[in-house]
Order: structure tokens, then C-alpha cells, then sequence
């Protein structure tokens, strides 16, 4: 692995497993992940002496080769802070550069290239007293070493990677139930609009729902009429929640590229283009989002992510700044039902579609940290728990409502009950009192269903 041979272990559920080569453990990394990683800079902690694989930490891979000191030294620092909260500090490091050739280019050429990032990345861990045992650049189905001088374990031309699902590692993982679900790149496009015809069906719905829903939610709009829009988006989205209750109707082809655009095709069916545009733009509100993440649990959380996953690919042009928020609700339901590394993507992607979305940015950073999704749970149920007891608190018996009525000659069925405020989730904890996340660029005009450029945006924080 580099010039001491430094072995590192893998545990999959309680089964420790022993990487002895570069080639082991470039086999081990999608198992770390959960997926292949496309176009990524990933660190490993290694812990004890046995170097026990620890925390993790994955970016993208700059453009530009003026950012790799800053990244390099991001990444190193955000990885031992992060193993320091959960347990220690790391005692070592593994890194891998991830990256495919360029047209013309070749897998030994993408080795080279990196090289400066690869130094970078050993610099910025030693910096921080932390030794970097291996640097493994893979690309073009080869893996290369930054660190070990022995051209007999290290060609430079590199070495071929292993068969999927042929090495001790890949053996445990299938037995301890790991899945690995393709590449990165993949695992994102099912979360993007597909550029398929229908898009332009999805985009007027979208106009003509931000036309009628935004003056609703927009700061200064009145509150009942914002609250019935969120009962009313809360009503909708569980009818659809429901349609999600049974699998696919046609499962796909063991986990195929075909198998999995049959998958999505047959989600995307069961909304369509106007129930899909409502519940969009009524997630724009944040006490209805906090209402909606309550969802996280079992079977219905699992069918929230699949719903979520739906409607972040409703987000067409130029309403993708709107999908952050289904985007961080996939993300957490993956979360809370123990999907790390779909968790991982959607959140990620759901601060590309807007940075400043304070829900993502704080989950994404709970989940990569480690943390225990149940304190937020516990805050979810409480907030279920506390609006039925205002339900029923507010609640008139049958009885007495009928007495009223023939008393006072009011029409059968009397007076309405005065809805309970929503939005009592964990995330509105430190927020402001108007709950409502601004509407992108479609708000920017409310009365007008088209998208304009340099419209007010509202607040962006507290979101």
C-alpha cells in the first residue's frame, strides 16, 4: 500500500474485514460510500492500530487547480474536527482522487494532473499532525499510487480495478446487506428534471400555481389565508404520500440503468403535472415543509422519498431553485430511515439548488457528522402530538353543535373550528414568525405566472 505496507480494516455490520493492497481497498470505497463516486476528492479517518476505517468526508473535485489548497486544508480540517466530536481524533488518513479522463486523455494523465492535489491533500493532513498512509487516484477503471514507490504493487501505469463483487470485502458487504447503488452521477440525475417533453407540461403547471399560490405566502399576505394554503398543501400531499404506499408496479432489471429509468418512470405516473406544481410551490412555505417532514418513519418514510424524489424532478427550468425544498425532505427521510448515502446526495443537491437553505445546510451537516437523526424525530412527533391535542381542544361534539344550530338558526353543521397554527417541527426552533421561504424568482411578480429576473426576493433567512 505505500512503502510499510500499512493495513487498514473495514467493518461491515460487526464483520471485520483486512485490506492488505491499493487494490483492496480502492475495492473497499464504494462500500465506504454507498455509491461510485464520480468527480470526488473522498477522505477516510482510520482509527487504532489496526487502522479501523472511521468518519468520512467527499467533495467534488475543483475546476479550477487555484482552489485545491483551499479545499485541501477544508477537508482536512472539517475531517479531524468531525472525528474529535464523535469519538477521536483520526490516527490516520486515506485519500482518493476520483475522476474519469477528459476526451483524448488517458487514466495515466488524470494520475499526473492530480498529482499537485494529491501533495496538497498529505500537506494539509500533516499539518494537522495526521499521517496520510495511502492517496489512490482512480479513473479510467485503474487506480494509481501517490504514495508507494514500488512499481511492482504500484505500477505506474496503474493497476486494473477488481470485478465488482469479487473481493473478501464486497463478499461481506452483500452478506451484511450493504448496497451500492451506482455511481454518483447516477444517484443525482434521478433527483434532475429529465429534459423529457413533458417538462413543458410541468413548467405551465408551475406558472400558473406560482401565480395563484405566491401572493399566499409571500411576507405580508394574510394569515389565514396562508393557513388554509397549508392545510390544504398538507391534505394534497397525502393523497399522493398514499399512491406511493405499494413498490413500483414494474421493478426494474436487478439495479440496471434501464431498470432504474423504469422505476422512475413508473413513480413519475402516479403525479401529475398540477397536483405535482401545488405541492411544489406550498413546500415554498416553511411551516408547511416542517408539517411534511414529519414523515420520516418506516414505510411512510420510505414512501416520502420516493415522492420527494418525484417532485425535486418536477423542478424544471426556471423553477430549480424551488426543488431545495423536496431536495432536503428526501434527504431527511433518507436520513431517518438509515439511507446515509441517499441522504448524503439529495441534501448536497439540495444546497446547489440554493446555498442559503438553512434546513439543508443543517442537516447536511448533522448527517455528515454522525449524528443521531432521533432528536430531531422526537421533536417531529411532539409537534404531531401537540396539533391533535389542539384538535381536540378545539373540537366542538356533535351534540352541542347541533343544539346551537337549531338555538340560533345558523346554517347545519355550524361554525367552522379554528385550525391549529402548523409548523411546530424542530426546524422552526430559532426562526422567525412569518414561515415562509421565498418563492425564487417566480415571486418576484406574483400576479404574473411567468418567471422574471430581478424581482424582490424576500427573506432568505431562517429557511
Amino acid at each position: 500500500m505505500n512503502a510499510n505496507h500499512h493495513e487498514v480494516s473495514a467493518s461491515t455490520r460487526g464483520q471485520q474485514i483486512t485490506l492488505r493492497s491499493p487494490s483492496e481497498l480502492a475495492d473497499a470505497l464504494p462500500f465506504v460510500l454507498g455509491f461510485h463516486p464520480n468527480d470526488s476528492v473522498v477522505l477516510v479517518a482510520l482509527h487504532g492500530e489496526s487502522g479501523r476505517f472511521g468518519g468520512r468526508i467527499r467533495v467534488g473535485i475543483p475546476r479550477s487547480p487555484g482552489e485545491w489548497d483551499s479545499t485541501a486544508d477544508h477537508l482536512a480540517e472539517c475531517l479531524v474536527e468531525a472525528s474529535a466530536r464523535r469519538a477521536a481524533p483520526p490516527d490516520g488518513i486515506v485519500g482518493f482522487l476520483c475522476q474519469d479522463p477528459n476526451p483524448g486523455e488517458t487514466a495515466r494523465e488524470v494520475h499526473e494532473r492530480l498529482r499537485p492535489l494529491a501533495q496538497r491533500l498529505r500537506t494539509a493532513c500533516g499539518t494537522l499532525d495526521i499521517p496520510v498512509y495511502e492517496v489512490l487516484c482512480i479513473s479510467g477503471g485503474r487506480h494509481f499510487s501517490y504514495c508507494c514507490p514500488d512499481v511492482r504493487c504500484c505500477p505506474p501505469d496503474g493497476t486494473p480495478l477488481s470485478l465488482g463483487g469479487t473481493s473478501a470485502l464486497a463478499a461481506a458487504a452483500v452478506y451484511a446487506g450493504i448496497e451500492v447503488r451506482g455511481s454518483l452521477r447516477e444517484m443525482e440525475a434521478s433527483f434532475r428534471p429529465t429534459g423529457a417533453p413533458g417538462d413543458a407540461r410541468q413548467r405551465a403547471a408551475l406558472d400558473a400555481a406560482a401565480a395563484k399560490i405566491v401572493p399566499r405566502v409571500v411576507e405580508g399576505a394574510e394569515e389565514h389565508g396562508r393557513t388554509r394554503l397549508r392545510e390544504a398543501t398538507v391534505a394534497l400531499a397525502g393523497r399522493l404520500l398514499g399512491r406511493f404506499a405499494e413498490p413500483p408496479r414494474r421493478i426494474g432489471e436487478d439495479g440496471t440503468r434501464r431498470g432504474r429509468a423504469v422505476i422512475e418512470a413508473d413513480d413519475d405516473a402516479r403525479v401529475d403535472p398540477g397536483e405535482a406544481a401545488a405541492v411544489i410551490v406550498g413546500l415554498q412555505d416553511r411551516a408547511t415543509r416542517d408539517r411534511l417532514a414529519e414523515w420520516m418513519e418506516g414505510a411512510e418514510g420510505a414512501a416520502a422519498v420516493r415522492l420527494w424524489r418525484v417532485l425535486a424532478r418536477r423542478c424544471v427550468t426556471p423553477y430549480e431553485e424551488y426543488a431545495a425544498a423536496p431536495l432536503a425532505l428526501a434527504g431527511w427521510a433518507a436520513w431517518s430511515t438509515g439511507d446515509e448515502p441517499t441522504a448524503r446526495v439529495a441534501l448536497n443537491l439540495a444546497l446547489r439548488a440554493d446555498p442559503e437553505y438553512v434546513f439543508a445546510r443543517l442537516l447536511h451537516q448533522a448527517c455528515n457528522e454522525g449524528l443521531d437523526p432521533e432528536s430531531l424525530r422526537s421533536c417531529l412527533r411532539q409537534g404531531r402530538e401537540s396539533r391533535a391535542e389542539a384538535r381536540e381542544k378545539t373540537t366542538v361534539p356533535v351534540s352541542r353543535t347541533r343544539t346551537r344550530t337549531r338555538a340560533r338558526g345558523v346554517r347545519p353543521g355550524g361554525p367552522r373550528p379554528a385550525l391549529p397554527r402548523a409548523g411546530h417541527g424542530a426546524a422552526r426552533r430559532g426562526r422567525g414568525t412569518s414561515g415562509v421561504r421565498p418563492a425564487g424568482r417566480a415571486a418576484s411578480r406574483p400576479g404574473n405566472p411567468a418567471p422574471h429576473h430581478g424581482g424582490r426576493r424576500g427573506t432568505r433567512s431562517g429557511r
